[in-house]
């Protein structure tokens, strides 16, 4: 009877070591995907036609709730929101994401709003940019950036799914479709980039739209923006995902000067 009782609490002690290892292990992963942006490959690579990943949307979904990218062979814009994926295709139409999906580049963080700024004037994409960073303490880390609102226009593009041999981007985005929304409630979903990661990712603001209906949305060119509400999220770590393809090893990332990106990306 001894042994039997001794056996017992035993086994009890082991299984509260075992939760507690548990508990402990949850909260270190949670730890580490808290406030880091976990990206899939660079923008440099993306630039230069590198538009192959095995990342899909299953596995992102464990390392955020909001995020932007792209698809394999650059097959619409990519959207995250409160934790769904949409893909915006050529047609500027918003489609559920299956997790099966797996993408060549994109960003996602669980977004954590540190700061809100409420706006009730007319904005433009610039005049947003300069009022996100007035309220900044500093531009040398990156931040995740919710814009909730209701917009007198939006200009937007989504560049065509792409066939090997891939171009590079500059090319494949002559063949974009461009929409332009108006008088449309939607969601601005961005991020906001150092200059001394241009080779990694976009410098500055890299920003995508969906509108409130989730049914339509793209790469945002242009705004105006009438009433609504910013949050702000701040990044304090990043995560880099390198793809693991011929593709990536083999090509030359260096060179590419940031006013190629802009022309692309920016539409500048």
């Amino acid at each position: 009877m001894k042994i039997f009782k001794n056996n017992k609490i035993l086994v009890l002690s082991l299984c509260l070591v075992i939760a507690g290892m548990a508990v402990f292990l949850v909260r270190l992963l949670s730890y580490r995907d808290k406030d880091t942006l976990y990206q899939i490959s660079t923008i440099n690579a993306l630039m230069k036609g590198c538009y192959e990943g095995n990342v899909n949307i299953s596995e992102l979904k464990k390392h955020g709730d909001f995020g932007i990218g792209t698809f394999n062979d650059l097959d619409g814009e990519m959207v995250e929101i409160d934790h769904e994926f949409y893909q915006i295709k050529s047609d500027g139409r918003s489609y559920e994401a299956k997790d099966s999906l797996q993408t060549p580049f994109c960003m996602v963080v669980f977004f954590n709003a540190g700061r809100e700024i409420m706006v009730n004037e007319l904005l433009d994409c610039k005049k947003l940019e300069n009022l996100i960073d007035a309220g900044l303490s500093t531009k040398n880390i990156p931040y995740a950036v919710r814009i909730d609102g209701k917009f007198d226009y939006v200009k937007l593009r989504s560049v065509p799914r792409q066939k090997r041999p891939y171009p590079p981007l500059a090319e494949a985005a002559k063949g974009q479709s461009v929409f332009e929304l108006y008088d449309i409630s939607g969601t601005i979903v961005g991020f906001r980039i150092p200059e001394y990661l241009e080779k990694i990712n976009v410098a500055g603001y890299h920003w995508h739209f969906i509108t409130k209906d989730r049914k339509n949305g793209g790469h945002l060119f242009a705004c105006q923006m009438v009433s609504g509400c910013i949050r702000i999220g701040v990044i304090k770590r990043l995560a880099v995902n390198f793809p693991q393809s011929n593709d990536f090893f083999q090509i030359d990332l260096s060179g590419l000067p940031k006013e190629e990106i802009d022309a692309v990306e920016k539409n500048k």
